[in-house]
């Protein structure tokens, strides 16, 4: 529950780490806003607070042209939060109303359609056609302003399944058409289905530790990590199977703190605009709370230093969470660089190849369904593994293990421990990354141990403390470990320096 009062000090302190939280509807000009609105604040009598933007239009607000609350980061609850609104959220933001309706929803989450609706507008004040009709404008506002596609391609590209409803819901929300929306400054041709894009986070960030992550990872052909020889910008670049087809996915490491990350998505179909970007936004961690983690993990002995060190260190998601429930598997008692050479192969062999290469992406991860089925020699491992990972596509591919962004967390958690050759690392790893869960810990992981010891803490130590910001934790804890080994490394080479002189 929202505290009122607390939300009128953060608007008043244009705090931008609520942004996203929740929104300010000020009645005296019919307006919503972020709580950082530079504008002037309103008196407290003016201000209605709403949990979500779609609540606040559903009121009769319309957005703020000046902060544009429609791109704000989207709320953290969300993935911290197991219960069904939560859980309905996390689909909703992957584009699920859109595709399936509200009965997809519903089926889904395993309740009534009016269930559903009643619980989320008894807590967010609207239900879940207007909470994804809010996406799809949002949606709409974008391709508006930084396309030139006609207003009917913006319109059902965006999820809209008339004319007429997109009119409307543009005016409602905008109090504008889609046609003095469409802003020209700035605005710039699609090519090959390419749309720029500002994903907004919350500062800090530590964008070089995500890069970095993501770099010593990337699998041969579906991901690869380039660097501008001008500007020594490097850019993340992969490729995404979206319900409608095919995707790739681009987005620089920014050379100076902002608050968003500049990135392209060249897609196959405009449609899956909105789910491509809520996969990009759960793989770089863009919704967190930064200051959040740091109140808890901060306040910890050992863990404070590390947390004052590398502020905004990011848990990374995924993009899709069947390829990293593979890559977990392919990835057990071997090193990150094997584990990326053996999924690289899988990738050439069974992977979709891209109409067109681009760059050094030529593939789609392959599906689950095409792994159950892999030959014995393309899986060079023990055969111990080798059942792990058709167990598990077979589980993946038939739909008796679910690993989408609704699922109940324990669940799925429970149903990959009852698989043969998946263990809890395993089953750990997969909710920190393909199922967004922030309060994972992998306490058998060895980087974990060593990060411990270099922190100063025993390798048992009680990370219930850390609670509900575990994978956080682990995140710090591997910093930890790769400083110290670097560490290690450097002594021992200025050692043999000297020896040798």
């Amino acid at each position: 529950m929202m505290q009122e009062d607390a939300c009128y000090r953060a608007v008043s302190s244009k705090d931008a780490r609520h942004d996203g939280v929740f929104y300010t509807a000020v009645r005296t000009t019919g307006i919503y806003c972020r709580p950082s609105c530079p504008a002037r604040t309103p008196k407290r009598e003016n201000i209605t607070f709403y949990p979500t933007a779609a609540a606040a239009q559903g009121a009769g607000f319309r957005a703020c042209r000046r902060c544009r609350p429609d791109v704000a980061p989207g709320s953290p609850e969300w993935n911290i939060r197991a219960d069904l609104v939560g859980r309905a959220m996390r689909l909703i933001g992957d584009g699920v109303v859109d595709r399936e309706g509200v009965a997809g929803l519903a089926a889904r989450l395993g309740y009534s359609e009016r269930h559903l609706s009643r619980e989320l507008h008894a807590e967010l004040g609207a239900g879940p056609l207007a909470i994804a009709r809010s996406q799809r404008a949002q949606t709409a506002r974008l391709l508006l302003q930084t396309t030139d596609l006609s207003v009917t391609e913006v319109a059902f590209a965006a999820g809209f399944s008339s004319i007429r409803q997109f009119n409307d819901t543009i005016r409602e929300v905008y109090a504008m058409t889609p046609m003095e929306l469409r802003v020209r400054t700035g605005r710039r041709p699609v090519v090959e289905g390419s749309i720029p894009l500002r994903l907004a986070h919350r500062q800090p960030f530590d964008t070089a530790a995500i890069f970095d992550f993501l770099a010593v990872r990337a699998v041969p052909g579906v991901e690869e990590t380039t660097v501008d020889p001008r500007t020594g910008t490097r850019t993340y670049r992969r490729t995404l199977a979206l319900p409608h087809g095919p995707a790739v996915a681009e987005v620089d490491e920014p050379t100076a703190p902002q608050g968003w990350l500049d990135a392209r998505l060249r897609l196959g179909e405009l449609r899956d605009l909105t789910t491509g970007v809520q996969r990009l936004r759960a793989l770089f961690d863009l919704d967190a709370d930064p200051e959040a983690v740091a109140e808890v993990l901060g306040a910890d002995p050992a863990l404070g230093p590390l947390v004052a060190a590398r502020p905004g260190l990011r848990s990374p998601g995924h993009v899709d969470p069947h390829e990293l429930a593979v890559r977990a598997v392919l990835g057990q008692q071997v090193t990150v660089a094997a584990a990326r050479t053996l999924a690289g192969r899988l990738a050439a062999r069974y992977g979709t190849p891209l109409a067109a290469p681009s760059g050094g992406l030529t593939h789609l991860f392959p599906s689950a369904a095409a792994l159950a089925d892999a030959d014995d020699a393309d899986l060079a491992m023990p055969a111990s593994r080798r059942r792990a990972v058709r167990g598990l596509c077979a589980a993946l591919a038939d739909g008796s293990v679910r690993l989408d962004p609704g699922v109940d967390r324990d669940a799925a958690g429970a149903q990959l421990l009852a698989l043969p050759g998946i263990g809890p690392w395993t089953v750990g790893y997969i909710r920190m990354r393909a199922l967004a869960d922030p309060d994972a810990y992998l306490p058998s992981d060895i980087g974990v141990r060593h990060g411990l010891r270099a922190a100063g803490a025993a390798e048992n130590a009680d990370s219930d403390a850390w609670r509900p910001w575990r994978s956080y934790a682990v995140h710090q804890l591997w910093s930890a470990a790769g400083a110290f080994e670097a560490e290690k490394r450097q002594a021992k080479q200025m050692t043999t320096t000297k020896a040798g002189v």
